[in-house]
């Protein structure tokens, strides 16, 4: 049901929960506050909150549903509303943040089919099958700097290459990936005030016993592929460690289930969701608050309802001015446990 765009509006009794009502003065409709929020969805915004929470922690469709007390639909109609506008609001809130030590990584995962069956039944590639979920995170305050969702081409790649360009600062910096080919080009294009270096690891055979278990690595290779990156900064443990946090977090990423995305769309909202999270309401543990405060993008951690709310507004929230001297916002974060 489409909610009035009007201004003028008067009190109107409270809802069955004790919400405040409101009646348009120019077209009589009714409608409460979270109504408005939640794009004419009826919930409330205290049961969207727990929606997302439940989401956020592994609990599947269904589950959630019975948990929260709603329909499966609804709670998929809240996971793709918010979680395309928690997208779009980090794209538009981090922008130029302080870097120092860039890390991006590549994590697996599919929508609808695996990759072997979208090529027999001929589906389009661009929202079925194998899908990767690129990630830049800086080092020291954890922040996740631009995420994209695609398929493993060049294409893509300079998708996410662009997004991370714009997060990042323009002043010098060094950015560490793996060995994926595409990503030398790129960034020496895009990212010319960046020291590049490349960590390539070289893995064993697989071991036929033991399927699903990740091959050893036999060696550890860093190349320098533009500028003067300091070889002992080159790492990818901390994005990788995030990957692997997300992987346990949403139920779709998990592996060996059937609560994969059938949707595209689900499966980018599903992402919106879990980096906006990380990155503004929970507290990371090496820093005992969140990314998003250690990165001076927010002053205080938020709650779930918060992150809806917000947001739900058109403009970004106006964030604290980052620090002039690097080693002086160094200095606020806690050592390395």
């Amino acid at each position: 049901m489409s909610e009035c765009t009007h201004v003028r509006s008067k009190k109107f009794g409270r809802t069955k929960g004790g919400e405040q009502r409101y009646r348009c003065l120019d077209c009589g409709k009714t409608f409460v506050e979270s109504t408005r929020t939640l794009d004419g969805m009826r919930i409330g915004t205290a049961t969207a909150a727990q929606v997302i929470r439940c989401t956020l922690e592994g609990v599947g469709v269904r589950g959630t549903a019975r948990l929260c007390g709603v329909d499966q639909h609804t709670v998929m109609d809240a996971i793709v509303l918010i979680g395309q506008r928690c997208k779009e609001f980090a794209e538009r809130t981090i922008v130029n943040v302080p870097v120092k030590d860039v890390q991006a990584d590549e994590i697996w995962s599919f929508v609808g089919v695996k990759e072997k069956t979208r090529r027999k039944l001929s589906l389009p590639f661009r929202f079925w099958g194998d899908q990767y979920c690129f990630v830049g995170m800086e080092r020291h305050h954890k922040l996740a700097l631009a995420w994209h969702l695609g398929n493993r081409e060049s294409g893509e790649g300079a998708l996410f290459v662009n997004k991370l360009n714009r997060a990042c600062w323009k002043e010098p910096f060094q950015i560490t990936t793996d060995g994926w080919l595409p990503y030398k080009p790129l960034i020496s294009n895009h990212m010319r005030q960046a020291d590049y270096g490349m960590l390539i690891k070289i893995y064993g055979p697989s071991q036929e016993t033991t399927r699903y278990s990740p091959a050893q690595i036999i060696e550890v290779k860093r190349k320098v592929c533009r500028g003067n990156p300091e070889e002992e900064r080159m790492c990818t443990s901390h994005v990788e460690r995030g990957n692997l946090n997300l992987r346990m977090t949403l139920k779709r990423w998990t592996r060996l289930t059937n609560c994969f995305s059938r949707k595209w769309e689900n499966h980018e909202a599903a992402l919106g969701l879990y980096f906006a999270n990380y990155n503004w309401v929970v507290r990371h543990g090496a820093l005992r608050t969140t990314p998003a405060v250690a990165a001076g993008l927010a002053d205080r951690p938020w709650t779930v309802a918060e992150l809806i709310e917000r947001t739900a507004t058109c403009d970004p929230p106006r964030a604290p001015e980052p620090p002039k001297n690097w080693q002086e916002f160094l200095d606020t974060l806690p050592d390395e446990g």
